[in-house]
């Protein structure tokens, strides 16, 4: 079991049926305008770049696209081991490449999505600020020069910096910033900047750039032993162990399942409108411990769950959740999938994974 969290041997499985139905049917009116033409894709091998390729594929078989999804990866053989079929397909086409300096494909682009995932530690902010600045300026140039009519940037809820005390939902007029002092300033200024290079490229082209400010988020192919909360509490779940929770529990989150992260993100490349920024996540908000208890509760009844620290009485708590208004109204988006869905929906994709 341990296997499929750290050095997985085995493919990956495809996403669920279920899960791609359900992103289909309420993607149905966007797929039109991208028959015949060309996707390219930074960081289609991450957690977002594996629903992307996923829903693209399923669209381009269902509504017979016949449409091409360029991937730029740093390392194409580890994807054809890990996920072949996403690989494979003729209709996908990975290219080798660093974000910061790739060379480009030939050909014409209409639509392109940044959704690069930088390799720097967060506790080296200098280092991570210039290669998102870099990355998206190598992304912009390509796209500028590859006749791109539609640029997604998956920006992130930190360039709000932290959520004010008063403040149970941010919503996408807030003007906080990064505080500097802070270790990890590095990834929201960087994705500040991203933003504000994808607001000049609009001004001097004619492309249309949006703004996907994401938040927090749940579902297949989200790493389980990596830095989030959520990913941590599924994979002890699975292997039986006890829920750790390394604070004191009231910190409040909220996580958006993947499938409608999907549907999110297509929707805003394609019906957005250009240099708007639009918050990407769920407004139902849980507690730290709230969360831990919902995945016991959807996959192993009876574990414990141990709190490292004690909560202060009268402290302020921690908040990163979203206001989501703004694509519920302007986008008529919405969040279809609950908590507890969502936790079962990822640990029966693990679960499979483990007994192959």
């Amino acid at each position: 079991m341990e296997n499929v969290f750290h050095t997985p041997v085995l493919p990956a499985p495809p996403l669920a049926l279920q899960d791609l139905s359900y992103v289909l049917e309420n993607t149905a009116q966007l797929w039109e305008e991208v028959k015949g033409k060309s996707v390219f894709i930074t960081g289609g091998t991450g957690f977002f770049g594996c629903w992307l390729l996923e829903s693209f594929l399923a669209a381009n078989a269902q509504f017979n696209l016949h449409s091409q999804a360029v991937v730029l990866t740093r390392s194409p053989e580890q994807f054809r081991l890990r996920s072949p079929h996403l690989a494979e397909p003729r209709s996908v086409e990975l290219v080798t490449g660093d974000i910061r300096d790739f060379s480009f494909p030939s050909g014409e682009f209409p639509f392109v999505i940044h959704a690069a995932t930088e390799s720097v530690p967060k506790d080296r902010p200098g280092e991570l600020f210039a290669t998102i600045a870099e990355g998206t300026r190598r992304c912009l140039e390509f796209a500028e020069s590859h006749h791109t009519k539609k640029f997604l940037l998956t920006s992130s809820g930190a360039v709000y910096g932290s959520q004010p005390q008063d403040m149970t939902h941010i919503p996408e007029d807030y003007d906080g910033t990064p505080d500097i002092s802070r270790p990890d300033f590095g990834y929201g200024e960087g994705k500040r900047l991203a933003e504000q290079l994808c607001l000049e490229s609009t001004a001097r082209t004619n492309m249309q750039c949006k703004i996907a400010r994401c938040f927090a988020f749940v579902g297949p192919y989200l790493p389980l032993n990596a830095h989030f909360a959520i990913g941590n509490f599924i994979r002890d779940a699975l292997l039986g162990n006890p829920i750790e929770i390394r604070g004191d529990g009231t910190a409040r989150r909220s996580y958006l399942y993947a499938a409608d992260l999907a549907i999110w993100l297509w929707t805003m490349l394609l019906r957005a409108p250009s240099q708007r920024r639009f918050n990407v996540g769920s407004d139902h908000d849980f507690s730290i411990y709230e969360v831990a208890q919902a995945v016991v509760a959807a996959i192993n009844p009876g574990l414990e769950i141990h709190i490292a620290q004690n909560a202060i009485p009268d402290a302020p708590v921690q908040r990163y959740v979203p206001s989501v208004n703004a694509a519920k109204t302007e986008l008529n988006l919405s969040e279809g999938i609950s908590l507890p869905d969502a936790v079962l929906r990822t640990a029966a994709w693990y679960q499979g994974w483990m007994e192959q």
